[in-house]
C-alpha cells in the first residue's frame, strides 16, 4: 500500500550506494560470511519503503555486479525489479569475482565511470545520493560532486571505532592495515563527512562516540532517523500456526518444548557468541529449564569458510563440548532470510529470550525484529540498543563481558511471567510507534525536503550541439609540463600524429598553470592551438581556439569553496611560501612546499578539516603545493569535459607524470604514465589493478609508445550521437 500524503512536485528520483556483499531482493544471504549483514537487509528495506511513498518517483539501489559460479546467478542480473518504483542496478567494476570488501578500493573509480555511463543511457539523472559504507560513500563524493547533487551517507560501521577496538585487543597497526585497508577506508570516511549535505545515524550514540573520533566532525549535518522493521514481515505467533523450522531443532534437543535462549547474528567475534555460550553453559539454571539456540549464518562446511568465521565456530564448537551442552544446545548448519521470522515467533511462543550479546552494537536491527515479534531481549549496553530498550521497554541491558549478569538478566526474564509477557507486549507497541519504515521514510523526506536549494544539476545537453562544435568519438589529453614537453623531437612527431587525426580525434592539454601560461607555453613549441584547455588543476575550461570558457564549471566548483579562510588557515604553516601573484587564481591557492619543514598533505587536509573547510589538496614534484574546491581537479574536469562532449572515457588517452595527475588516470580512461614521471608520488599505481600503461619512452614519446600501446586509433570507432 502505497502511503498518501500530499505530493511534494517533482517527484524524487533517489539513488542509494551500497557496493559490497550480496544484495538481491528476496533470500538475503544473511550472515554468509562478514560483508552479508544487517547492512544488506537495510538498503533492501529502505529502497523499497521509499519506493512506496507518493513523493517519489523512482528509487535506483545500486551495487556492483557478480559474475562467479561461487554465488548465485541472481547477483549477474543487471536490472532486478523491487517494485513498480524501486529496483536494484548492478554495475560492473573490476573483475567477475565475488570480492570482500577490503579488495574493492582499487575499483573505485571504474565504478563511478560505468555508473556515469549508465546514467547517461537514463531519462533524468537522480536528485540525490545516498551512500551506505565506506566504500559506497568514495564513491558517492565522486558522483555527488559530478553531477551537482546533494550527497546522504550512512556509515552503518566506522573506520575509527574499528581501529580503536582492534588495537585494545592487542591487533598491531600493521596487521589491521594488511587485512583491513583501515587508512584508506578511514580517509574515504573523512573525505565523505567534508563532503555530504546530511550523515544519518541509527543512534545519538553513533553521532557521540563514533563520528565523534573524526576530524571532519560535524554534528549540525547529522541526523538520527533509526531503521525501519517490516511489521508485515515481523509479527508475534498465532497461536494456532505451525512454525516449519521448528522441525529442524528436534535433533538438536533431548528436551524439544523448553523455552529458547535465541542469538542470531553473523560469526563475528565482536558478535561474542562465546559469552553467551559460557553464560548459559556456567548456569546449571538455565540448562535445565531452557535450550539454547545459536543461529551464526549458513555453512556447508566450517573448513571452508573465511578465517574469522571459521575461528569464531570452531570455538562455538569446542564451548559446546567443553560445557556438555548436547541435548541443550543446537546450531544449525542453513536457514533462509524467510526463516528468520519464524525463529523469533519460535523463540516468542516457547516463552523464550532474545540475546543480542556483542561487544558493541551500533544499532541492533535484530532487537527491532524480536520486539515486532513479541520476544523480550538482553541486550549489550554499548550502542545503539541502549536507545532501543529506552523507547520499547522490552528487556535488559548487560555488560557484554559479564557472563555472569548475562546468566542472571536471561534468568529474570524466563522465571517472571508477569515481566517477560510485559516486556513483549511492550516490544510490539514500542517498534510500531517508533521503529517502522513508514515513520523512518516519513522522517527521511522532511530532513532531504530543501536539500537541493543550494545545488545546481550538471547540464544534461551537450556542447557539440549548442555551440556547433564538430563530434569527436575519441580524444588525447595531456599534462603541459614532464609530459608533453621535453623532448622537442617526438612532440614534432606526435604534433604530426594529431593533425593527421584531428578530424576523428580531440586534442586537450590539462595543465596547473594558469590560462595566460599555459597559451605562452603553446605557443613558443609550436603546439597546435588545444581543441579543450583544462587549466589551473582544473579550475578553468575552455574550448576551441576562440578559448570559449565554460561559466557553468565555474559556478559548479564555486560549492562551498572558500578561498580567504583556507589561506588564512594556513598562513601560519611552516615550509610553505606562497607563489607568486601570476600563479593564484580565484579558485586556486599554490605555495612552494618545503618537505623538510612543512606538515605532510594528510595533516593540511586534517587542518582543513578541522576549521570545517573542503578542499582538494594536491602536491607535484614533492615541491609545489596546490589547493583547489572539492569538485575541482584535473580528473574532474576531464570527466565534465567527457560528458559535455560525449567523448567516452574508454576513448580517452591520458598522460600525466605527477601527483596531481593521478585522478584523471585512474577509472576508465586509457591512461598513460611517462617514463620521467615523479616517481614518488606515482610510483603506488604500479601495484593496483588499474588500466594504465607505463611508458619506456618520456615526454612526448611515451604518449606516442602509448597510443600504439592502446592501437588507439582503431577503427572501431563511436558513432557521433543521435
Amino acid at each position: 500500500m502505497r502511503v498518501t500524503t500530499p505530493s511534494i512536485k517533482p517527484r524524487k528520483y533517489l539513488m542509494l550506494l551500497s557496493l559490497h556483499g550480496l544484495i538481491r531482493g528476496h533470500e538475503l544471504e544473511l550472515g554468509r560470511d562478514a560483508d552479508t549483514g544487517g547492512q544488506i537487509k537495510y538498503v533492501v528495506d529502505l529502497a523499497k519503503a521509499l519506493g512506496e511513498h507518493t513523493d517519489v518517483a523512482r528509487v535506483d539501489l545500486v551495487t556492483r555486479r557478480i559474475c562467479d559460479a561461487s554465488v548465485s546467478s541472481d547477483y549477474a542480473e543487471e536490472i532486478e525489479l523491487l517494485s513498480d518504483t524501486a529496483r536494484i542496478v548492478r554495475i560492473a567494476a573490476g573483475p567477475d569475482d565475488y570480492l570482500p570488501k577490503e579488495q574493492l578500493w582499487d575499483y573505485l573509480e571504474s565504478f563511478t565511470d560505468n555508473l556515469v555511463n549508465w546514467l547517461n543511457t537514463q531519462p533524468r539523472f537522480p536528485d540525490l545520493v545516498h551512500s551506505h559504507y565506506a566504500d559506497a560513500g568514495s564513491v558517492g563524493v565522486r558522483l555527488a560532486n559530478f553531477l551537482g547533487v546533494p550527497l546522504l551517507h550512512t556509515g552503518h560501521s566506522l573506520g575509527r571505532d574499528k581501529r580503536k577496538r582492534l588495537l585494545a585487543k592487542g591487533v598491531t597497526r600493521d596487521n589491521i592495515e594488511r587485512v583491513y585497508n583501515i587508512r584508506q577506508r578511514i580517509n574515504a570516511e573523512e573525505d565523505v563527512l567534508a563532503n555530504a549535505a546530511l550523515v544519518i545515524a541509527s543512534t545519538a550514540n553513533e553521532i557521540d562516540e563514533q563520528y565523534g573520533l573524526y576530524t571532519y566532525y560535524d554534528p549540525s549535518k547529522m541526523v538520527v532517523i533509526p531503521p525501519g522493521t517490516d511489521l508485515e514481515q515481523f509479527h508475534p505467533p498465532d497461536a494456532e500456526a505451525q512454525i516449519p523450522f521448528q522441525t529442524q531443532l528436534h535433533k538438536f534437543y533431548t528436551h524439544p518444548n523448553r523455552p529458547l535462549i535465541l542469538a542470531l547474528s553473523r560469526p563475528d567475534e565482536r558478535k561474542n557468541i562465546l559469552t553467551l555460550i559460557e553464560a548459559y553453559g556456567s548456569s546449571a539454571q538455565l540448562r535445565e529449564q531452557a535450550n539454547l539456540l545459536i543461529v551464526a549464518g549458513t555453512r556447508d562446511d566450517v573448513r571452508d569458510m573465511d578465517p574469522g568465521a571459521r575461528t569464531v565456530l570452531t570455538n562455538i564448537l569446542l564451548l559446546l563440548d567443553v560445557y556438555d551442552l548436547y541435548g541443550k544446545m543446537a546450531m544449525p548448519k542453513q536457514h533462509s532470510a524467510d526463516d528468520v521470522p519464524d525463529i523469533y515467533r519460535l523463540a516468542a511462543a516457547s516463552g523464550g529470550v532474545f540475546v543480542n550479546p556483542a561487544l558493541t552494537e551500533p544499532f541492533g536491527l535484530t532487537l527491532l525484529e524480536a520486539a515486532a515479534s513479541g520476544l523480550p531481549v538482553v541486550a549489550t549496553e554499548n550502542g545503539g540498543p541502549v536507545d532501543i530498550l529506552a523507547n520499547c521497554h522490552n528487556g535488559l541491558l548487560v555488560d557484554p563481558l559479564d557472563a555472569q549478569a548475562m546468566a542472571a538478566a536471561i534468568a529474570q526474564l524466563l522465571n517472571d511471567a508477569g515481566q517477560w509477557q510485559q516486556a513483549s507486549m511492550q516490544g510490539i507497541a514500542g517498534v510500531k510507534a517508533h521503529y517502522s519504515w513508514h515513520a523512518h521514510v516519513t522522517s527521511y523526506l522532511e530532513h532531504i525536503a530543501g536539500l537541493e536549494a543550494d545545488y545546481r544539476q550538471i547540464p544534461r545537453e551537450p556542447i557539440i550541439r549548442s555551440d556547433n562544435l564538430p563530434y569527436r568519438d575519441r580524444g588525447i589529453f595531456t599534462d603541459l609540463d614532464q609530459s608533453l614537453l621535453g623532448d622537442p623531437e617526438a612532440l614534432q612527431e606526435l604534433i604530426q600524429v594529431l593533425n593527421a587525426q584531428k578530424k576523428s580525434v580531440s586534442f586537450g592539454v590539462v595543465t596547473g598553470r594558469r590560462l595566460d601560461s599555459a597559451l605562452a607555453l603553446i605557443k613558443k613549441h609550436g603546439i597546435p592551438l588545444p581543441d579543450i584547455l583544462i587549466s589551473s588543476l582544473g579550475t578553468q575550461i575552455h574550448y576551441r581556439q576562440s578559448l570559449v570558457k565554460d561559466v557553468f564549471w565555474t559556478e559548479h566548483i564555486d560549492h562551498h569553496w572558500n578561498r580567504d579562510r583556507i589561506e588564512r588557515s594556513l598562513a601560519t604553516l611552516p615550509g610553505l611560501k606562497k607563489q607568486p601573484p601570476m600563479e593564484q587564481t580565484p579558485f586556486k591557492l599554490s605555495y612552494f612546499y618545503d618537505a623538510a619543514l612543512a606538515p605532510d598533505t594528510t595533516s593540511i587536509i586534517d587542518l582543513l578539516r578541522s576549521k570545517d573547510l573542503t578542499a582538494n589538496v594536491m602536491l607535484s614534484f614533492g615541491q609545489f603545493l596546490d589547493i583547489v574546491p572539492t569538485r575541482a581537479s584535473k580528473g574532474q574536469a576531464l570527466r565534465y569535459v567527457a560528458q559535455r562532449l560525449e567523448i567516452p572515457l574508454e576513448q580517452m588517452l591520458v598522460s600525466g607524470g605527477s601527483g596531481s595527475d593521478e585522478d584523471m588516470l585512474l577509472g576508465n580512461t586509457q591512461g598513460v604514465i611517462v617514463a620521467n614521471r615523479h616517481h614518488e608520488e606515482l610510483s603506488h599505481l604500479t601495484g593496483t589493478e588499474q588500466q594504465i600503461f607505463f611508458a619506456q619512452r618520456a615526454y612526448a614519446g611515451g604518449i606516442l609508445e602509448a597510443i600504439t600501446h592502446y592501437d588507439f586509433f582503431r577503427k572501431d570507432t563511436a558513432q557521433a550521437p543521435v
